[in-house]
Formats: structure tokens, C-alpha cells, sequence
């Protein structure tokens, strides 16, 4: 066939220099290819549909494609079942068998984050405890040096709101928090999700040093919208024999008059819920919120053009090996992991925002195309507040800037910062030295 390639299906074959930078911006043809080259391209939907020819030129119109050296992985699940109801292991099975969603064990990075500060709100902190953004600096002993580690960006920030913490990802705060707590605590929350078993009580795996799947840290993400029950990802429902016995079953719970007939007028059966309590739910909810607004107002806002109600949290390792986005809506929880599989940088400033959240974005779109915008669901025992949205001090006239804060009884924030070694999940003080 004869056609043509637009210069617009041109402009990404910029040059590659070292370290995965981009040379200069395309300007023409001849900058990409020269007469005889053998290259794949896509044939591009016209606007009059079909593929045919808009317009006077009877030429179609194809786009320039490559086959990708990365790779990557997304799953999809059912937060209330665990049931996997979609599952890509990578760009090609025919090219590579191995499933980079179950089998790839990779650092989550700032995506672990979540479970840090899991344990700390059951630990009595809440979403407007100050954490101080400083620098943080630990002697790893003889002739190992000082472990720095730092902000991306390198910038402090001061006092923060646990809430700001999460929300923009920042790992200073977040290190201070698991040294307060304890990295065995943070390493029984991990086990407790299924994320890691025995993980090492070190600092740096509260940044998402150690390794996980894709597949374990999606439930594990799951378990948070569920309510905090613990749920076991499936592939298979059930199996019959060749006479319609069921031989093994997935859900196990026994359900009496399921198995009725005819339909008398009864009540419809309602099996029993016995799946086992993880988490504190109403710690869980109060990292939904957080997590709904680092969709909203974080690094996670790319997800925020589907228009419904998401929740998630990027999550990029040390130079950009590996980048994620894990969140969910209130019924499908689904993660993206992007990376080589020879671990190496994704290139200048790639993370989670830019390489994992729009395929997100993209999934849950199409996926939640013409349901309904539902909210998350707010269990029981869990008050709402309205706070200013970066300080976390009760703002009662609303306004701008203002949120509604999620808070258990008794942990509602106080027009005055309390005393040193206040209530639970109070505002702690402006000068929070036991966070230093």
C-alpha cells in the first residue's frame, strides 16, 4: 500500500543519549529515516471512519510504530473477592513468557508508602499530625558512611501534615515516621498485607527498598478500599469433573438456600462475610482519603482526568528503574508497573506521574466507562472535619483550600496544638522534635 506518515507520527523518534535523555525535538523526515528503511507502522483511523481517506487526498495515513524495550505489567482485581479480572504480564507473551504482573520482583518504591503510614494512624497518629521535612541523617557504622536520604526535588518543607506527606510523596517524612513507630512494626503491617514476608526492619525499605510483585501489592492496596478484610488473589472460580461436580471452589463460605430450585417468594440467600479483618477499618479509610487526594491534589493528579472518584499513589525507585501506579475506585482496585527487565533508568526525571498513571488512567477509564461516580464508602466509627488542607487546623467557615478530614472519635484536631506527648492522632506541635 502507498501512504504517507504526518510529521506529528514522527516527533517521538527523538534521538536516545546516554542515560536514556532525549536528543532534540524532530523536525522533519529526514531526521528519522532515510529512502529504504524497513519499518513497522499503524495504520491511522480517518476521521470519516474505517480507515478510509478524509478529504481530497486519497492517500492514507499511517504512524510510525517501534517495538518497545520496555516493559511492564498491569492487573486488575475485584477488592471485595479478589478476584483477578484482568491481567497483562508484559508487551508480547510470544516474544517473553515471563509474567512481569506475578513473577517480577521489583522495588514498589514511594508506592509502599501507604503501609508506613497505615501503621502509624493505628499507632495514634492521623491525618493531621505534623511530621517535620528536614534533612535526615543516619551513621550506618564503621567506614559504611551516612545514609542521606532526600526529597525528590531536594527541597524541605518544614512541619507537615501527614495528609501533605503522602499526598506529595515525601520521603523525608515518611522515614521520620517509621523510625517513630518502630521498622518492625512497619515490616508486621507488610506481612499482615501480604506485600513482603520477613522484610528486614532497616530504614530504607520504608521508602520501598525492598521487593514485591505487581500482583501482591494490588491486593494488598485492595485490602485498604475493602474496609481493611483480607482477601486472596484467584484466577479460577471454580472446576467441575466431566458430570458437573465441583471439585474445587474458590469462594468456600457456606451459604444456605443457594442451591434452591424455585423461587417462593423467599428472601434472597445472603452468604456470610467471614473474611478476616486485616486492618482497623477505619484506619483504612482514613488512607483511602489521603490517597484520594494525591489523585486530587498529589502526584497522582494525572489519574484525576477520569472524573470519578479514584484513589492511588505513584511510586518511582532510586533513578527511575522502576515506576508505578497502584489505586483503585470503590469496587476495582488495579496497579501498573513499568520497567526493563535488565534493571536500568527509564530516563531523565521519568516517575510514576509520567510512565505508570496515565496507563492507569487510561485502564480506568475504559473500564469505569458508564458506571456510576461512586463514592467511597465511610465505615462506621469515622468522623468527618473540616481542616485547612495544608495545615490540618479545624477551618469551621469552609472556604477556600479547606477539606473534609477523616478522624476517629476523640482524634479531632484542636484549634490549639496540645502539649508535647498529646492525645491520639491530635495536631502535634509546630516544633515536633520528637519527629527530629
Amino acid at each position: 500500500a502507498r501512504g504517507r506518515i504526518p510529521l506529528a507520527e514522527l516527533r517521538w523518534a527523538r534521538r536516545r543519549l546516554p542515560e536514556q535523555r532525549l536528543g532534540r525535538r524532530v523536525g522533519g523526515a529526514a531526521e528519522v529515516l532515510s529512502p529504504g528503511d524497513l519499518v513497522l507502522v499503524e495504520r491511522l483511523a480517518a476521521a470519516g471512519g474505517g480507515g478510509a481517506p478524509a478529504g481530497p487526498d486519497p492517500i492514507p495515513a499511517f504512524g510510525l510504530r517501534q517495538i518497545p524495550d520496555v516493559d511492564g505489567a498491569l492487573v486488575a482485581l475485584d477488592p471485595h473477592t479478589g478476584r483477578v479480572l484482568a491481567l497483562s504480564g508484559g508487551f508480547s507473551f510470544a516474544a517473553s513468557k515471563f509474567d512481569r504482573a506475578t513473577q517480577a520482583w521489583r522495588q514498589p518504591g514511594s508506592a509502599f508508602k501507604p503501609v508506613v503510614y497505615l501503621a502509624a494512624l493505628d499507632r495514634g497518629f492521623g491525618p493531621s499530625s505534623l511530621i517535620l521535612d528536614a534533612p535526615f541523617v543516619v551513621d550506618q557504622g564503621h567506614r559504611l558512611g551516612k545514609w542521606k536520604p532526600a526529597n525528590y526535588g531536594g527541597t524541605f518543607h518544614g512541619p507537615s501534615t501527614m495528609r501533605l506527606g503522602i499526598e506529595r510523596s515525601r520521603n523525608l517524612m515518611t522515614v521520620r515516621l517509621a523510625r517513630r513507630i518502630g521498622m518492625e512494626t512497619v515490616a508486621a503491617y507488610a506481612e499482615r498485607l501480604g506485600v513482603a514476608a520477613r522484610m528486614p526492619p532497616l530504614l530504607s525499605m520504608a521508602l520501598g527498598a525492598g521487593e514485591t510483585t505487581l500482583l501482591r501489592l494490588t491486593a494488598a492496596y485492595a485490602m485498604l478500599v475493602n474496609g481493611g478484610k483480607r482477601v486472596v488473589p484467584a484466577f479460577i472460580d471454580r472446576v467441575q469433573d466431566r458430570q458437573g461436580k465441583t471439585v474445587y471452589r474458590h469462594d468456600r463460605r457456606a451459604c444456605r438456600g443457594c442451591a434452591g430450585e424455585a423461587w417462593h417468594g423467599q428472601d434472597e440467600p445472603v452468604p456470610p462475610d467471614d473474611r478476616p479483618q486485616a486492618v482497623d477499618p477505619r484506619s483504612a479509610y482514613q488512607i483511602v482519603s489521603m490517597l484520594e487526594g494525591a489523585v486530587r491534589r498529589g502526584t497522582g493528579r494525572p489519574v484525576g482526568a477520569v472524573g470519578k472518584p479514584l484513589a492511588g499513589k505513584t511510586g518511582t525507585t532510586d533513578r527511575s528503574f522502576d515506576c508505578w501506579f497502584v489505586g483503585f475506585s470503590p469496587d476495582l482496585a488495579a496497579g501498573v508497573y513499568v520497567g526493563f527487565d535488565a534493571p536500568r533508568t527509564l530516563g531523565h526525571a521519568e516517575t510514576g506521574a509520567s510512565a505508570a498513571a496515565p496507563i492507569f488512567r487510561d485502564f480506568m477509564a475504559e473500564a469505569l466507562a458508564g458506571a456510576p461516580a461512586i463514592p467511597f464508602r465511610i465505615p462506621p466509627g469515622i468522623r468527618l472535619v473540616r481542616v485547612d488542607a495544608r495545615s490540618g487546623r479545624p477551618a469551621p467557615g469552609g472556604g477556600a483550600g479547606t477539606i473534609l478530614e477523616a478522624f476517629k472519635p476523640g482524634g479531632e484536631p484542636v484549634a490549639r496544638a496540645p502539649r508535647q506527648g498529646g492525645g491520639p492522632n491530635r495536631v502535634a506541635p509546630a516544633r515536633p522534635r520528637d519527629l527530629n
